[in-house]
């Protein structure tokens, strides 16, 4: 895919709010962390990296949900599978 340079930047900005929100509600995280590790998740790649924003091919809450509880998190925890009301309304 081919990003335009403001709406990469828009959903990048996007998807870091969310991952840090989802830290900060179900990991326990400080905002502070929760920035932290959000721009780890996300961090900037130029306009020429090959493979540009295959990090948004799932959403920030399955990332994050990763994070928090591993890779079995849809087993383990089933009632986590979908986001929350307060994820969806997030801006």
């Amino acid at each position: 895919m081919t990003w335009d340079e403001d709406e990469y930047r828009d959903c990048l900005r996007s998807e870091r709010r969310a991952y840090a929100w989802v830290l900060q509600h179900h990991g326990g995280l400080t905002p502070a962390e929760a920035e932290d590790a959000a721009l780890e998740q996300y961090p900037y790649e130029p306009a020429d990296a090959p493979f540009r924003g295959l990090v948004f091919h799932d959403e920030a809450w399955h990332w994050a949900m990763l994070a928090i509880h591993g890779d079995r998190y849809v087993v383990e925890h089933p009632e986590l599978t979908d986001p929350p009301h307060e994820y969806r309304a997030l801006p």
